[in-house]
């Protein structure tokens, strides 16, 4: 069955909304036991911070599939690979941002080799595109970012090619497959204890908001880092 796709924009979704069913207090001792453990072993890298998801009550042969997106007040994964797929105007532009990018020859070049479109699509997490190429990427490039789940993004000559990465890299998905665990980035170890809960309590309302029974749809919450343990949260 076709997902319901929600932009979720924080529509009716605030990220001081009511979360009622997990008290302040113990959403930031939760928080502090993620990143004190991550101190204690630090790694070479800049660990995420993930929050997984059960469901219950939930059939997702008969259940609709739901699917949103929502921006989150800070950047969940700052080193997220973004590549452009542009006109002249947004290659240049991409370039002197230091981003990847490729025009219309660079995406001819790949002669619909499913093999290497799916390596290109493997390379990076989100991808970007003028308006000129979004509409010939299904004729040049085949399925292939369509079936990855990373179709472009469309970007405007008038939109601010740097902010709307960011927001790219601000957005995080929930979708509902064939299981009821749901795993997603909502923050990194470098970030404040308070930015970690804005982006928590804002990805929190927002799956709620988009299950059919709401709460009584969540069986468990837990937040854990990259390599951490998982320390639950509801």
């Amino acid at each position: 069955s076709e997902p319901s796709r929600t932009r979720g924009f924080a529509r009716g979704v605030r990220a001081t909304g009511s979360m009622a069913k997990i008290a302040n207090a113990h959403l930031r001792s939760c928080i502090q036991q993620v990143l004190e453990g991550s101190e204690e072993k630090k790694r070479e890298f800049l660990e995420t911070i993930e929050l997984q998801i059960g469901l219950k009550n939930y059939d997702p042969q008969k259940d609709k599939r739901f699917a949103g997106n929502i921006k989150l007040p800070h950047i969940p994964r700052p080193k997220m690979r973004v590549c452009v797929l542009g006109d002249a105007f947004h290659c240049e532009k991409a370039g002197s941002l230091g981003l990847d990018h490729k025009n219309a020859d660079g995406l001819k070049n790949f002669n619909k080799n499913k093999k290497l479109i799916k390596k290109f699509a493997k390379k990076y997490h989100a991808f970007l595109a003028s308006e000129s190429l979004i509409k010939q990427i299904p004729r040049l490039l085949g399925p292939g970012l369509n079936k990855a789940g990373k179709f472009p993004t469309l970007v405007q000559q008038q939109e601010d090619l740097s902010n709307k990465v960011d927001e790219i890299k601000a957005t995080i998905k929930f979708q509902l497959k064939k299981v009821l665990c749901l795993n997603v980035a909502v923050g990194h170890c470098g970030m404040s204890e308070s930015e970690i809960v804005d982006n928590l309590k804002l990805s929190i309302n927002f799956l709620v908001s988009l299950l059919k029974k709401n709460w009584q749809n969540i069986k468990v919450l837990y937040i854990k880092s990259t390599m951490g343990k998982p320390v639950r949260l509801y």
